[in-house]
């Protein structure tokens, strides 16, 4: 029996396995399928097909965590669009939960079978991070807290999507991968965004069902006035249930974009539809953040790009004789801009001019009616000062009581957070954790981007620097700037998730920059010539 139960399970391959579960899921379509045609109950027919594509992830995930990552990506970005039309399903909302608690337990599997692909590391700022950990756990239990469910939201919300740091520094373990991994996240933003641009044109009725869930609606349907020009516009949503989360996507976008195919100009002499495809994607994505009436996502985009061009030419590989390319890549960002303008503005001038009016007339320090320092100093500081106010500064009110979803919990349980919140990031850590809370979520902050820092200046002069750069400017951004403003920033499971990945792959550039070092010194010291190889794809082969 021994024996046999050994033969059986050296026949259990990872794909009979897969071929199992969709044999099954198949078989449960089919009869949901069939119920549901009968009843004239389609909605249910749309959960049944969900649930039968989660279950199918969960299969790819359990056998291929790097596949499982991927998708796992796709359906952060995409599960609003099935929430939009299925009522707000809160299953629909958790399921991207367990999607990556799979990807967890499959990368941990990978990593106890020791395989040989996988690596891990350390990152320099794990000391600061565990002791805000440790921290905000503790506040889990605050006496303040009128039920124990805030805290562990909060714990969710502000730390969950961490462990990627580690998941993104080994998938990234070649410049094949790298390429793979920034041209499927620019291909779902292309998408996205283009949907995006196509309703702010169209209006709501767009992308939208004829009745919206009641906790969804208000956010599906914003519109921004001109306070000059009294001009009215729609600030689209695209996939998503509200429009601030279709502009977070649009400033990390932005930040990708840029980055990657400033390493495209700079790496790869060939590939020219790879780098006519970003190209393309930039255009989208400069488009969209005009079209999406959003003062912040143009003053981030705007000012990320900018900074990005002058760090470009601070860390242009000079020596090398290649510092024009660099040129080039600011000269091909200002181009896709101009001709993203130049569509928009002949083709669809009431819905582009609109939106100028909106930034124009309270982004313009000439305007009478201008908000940017309002709205970017006086406001923010105004609100932190109400949280410091509170008469619980000292020790806050306790983890996730001010945060994201506390509408549902208070729904769930019957219960209301004891403050809500400010519109200010670092209030809302206050009214949350006290200022001890803050300082060590401001000493976690100047650890992950001076660490990033460091790994940033290795790789001046590497055709990785431009991503390099970018990556640390999101780091930045994201953790101070935009948390000070407001923590739905830090908070959006988009931005939080795209954070530590793209982080854990920044600490991996590092090592495919060492590899193209050696295969410089190799080819010096034996006197011949090395062929243009991708790293990490084959052996360099030499030519006498």
């Amino acid at each position: 029996m021994n024996f046999a139960s050994h033969r059986l399970a050296q026949g259990v391959r990872p794909q009979s396995v897969l071929s199992i579960v969709f044999f099954v899921c198949g078989l449960v379509a089919a009869y949901v399928v069939a119920e549901t045609i009968l009843a004239e109950d389609f909605s249910k027919l749309a959960f049944a097909g969900m649930a039968c594509v989660g279950a199918a992830i969960v299969a790819v995930t359990a056998i291929n965590w790097r596949t499982g990552l991927y998708l796992l990506l796709a359906w952060l970005l995409l599960e609003d669009l099935a929430r939009k039309y299925l009522g707000n399903n809160m299953a629909i909302y958790f399921a991207k939960d367990f999607l990556l608690a799979v990807v967890y337990v499959s990368f941990f599997a990978s990593w106890r079978r020791k395989d040989p692909n996988l690596k891990t590391f350390r990152p320099p700022f794990l000391r600061a991070l565990l002791v805000l950990i440790w921290f905000a756990f503790i506040q889990v239990f605050n006496p303040a807290s009128t039920t124990i469910f805030y805290g562990l939201m909060g714990m969710k919300l502000y730390f969950y999507y961490v462990p990627l740091i580690v998941v993104g520094y080994a998938l990234a373990d070649s410049e094949a991968t790298l390429r793979r991994f920034f041209y499927f996240n620019l291909s779902l933003i292309g998408v996205i965004v283009s949907l995006g641009i196509v309703q702010a044109i169209l209006g709501p009725q767009f992308l939208n069902p004829a009745v919206m869930a009641e906790d969804i609606r208000e956010l599906s349907g914003l519109y921004r006035v001109a306070p000059i020009t009294h001009t009215l516009v729609y600030r689209p949503t695209s996939v998503f249930v509200s429009a601030g989360r279709f502009g977070d996507l649009l400033i990390v976008s932005w930040l990708i974009v840029f980055g990657f195919s400033g390493y495209l100009l700079l790496r790869h002499r060939k590939g020219r539809i790879g780098r006519i495809f970003t190209l393309l994607v930039l255009a989208l994505t400069a488009a969209g953040c005009l079209m999406c009436a959003s003062r912040g996502v143009f003053v981030w985009s705007a000012l990320s790009g900018v900074a990005g061009a002058l760090a470009f030419l601070w860390g242009a590989p000079w020596r090398q004789g290649q510092a024009l390319r660099v040129v080039r890549i600011v000269q091909r960002a200002a181009i896709g801009v101009a001709v993203a303008v130049l569509v928009l503005l002949f083709a669809y001038p009431e819905a582009f001019l609109g939106r100028i009016a909106v930034l124009s007339d309270t982004l313009d320090p000439r305007s009478p009616r201008g908000e940017l320092f309002t709205r970017s100093q006086d406001y923010p500081l105004a609100e932190f000062s109400k949280a410091l106010n509170n008469s619980r500064w000292p020790y806050g009110n306790g983890l996730g009581t001010a945060s994201l979803g506390g509408q549902y919990i208070s729904r769930f349980f019957g219960t209301r957070p004891p403050e809500y919140p400010v519109e200010s990031g670092y209030g809302d850590i206050v009214l949350e954790m006290g200022i001890v809370g803050l300082i060590l979520w401001l000493v976690m902050s100047a650890a992950v981007v001076l660490s990033a820092w460091r790994v940033v200046r290795k790789l001046k002069g590497s055709p990785f620097f431009p991503l390099a750069f970018m990556i640390l400017l999101y780091a930045f951004l994201l953790l101070v700037p935009m948390t000070f403003v407001a923590i739905q920033a830090y908070q959006d499971f988009v931005l939080n998730c795209y954070l530590w990945l793209l982080v854990g792959i920044l600490f991996r550039l590092p090592t495919l920059q060492i590899s193209g070092e050696a295969e410089s010194a190799l080819s010096a010291r034996s006197g011949a010539r090395v062929l243009p190889v991708p790293l990490g794809l084959r052996q360099p082969r030499t030519q006498a």
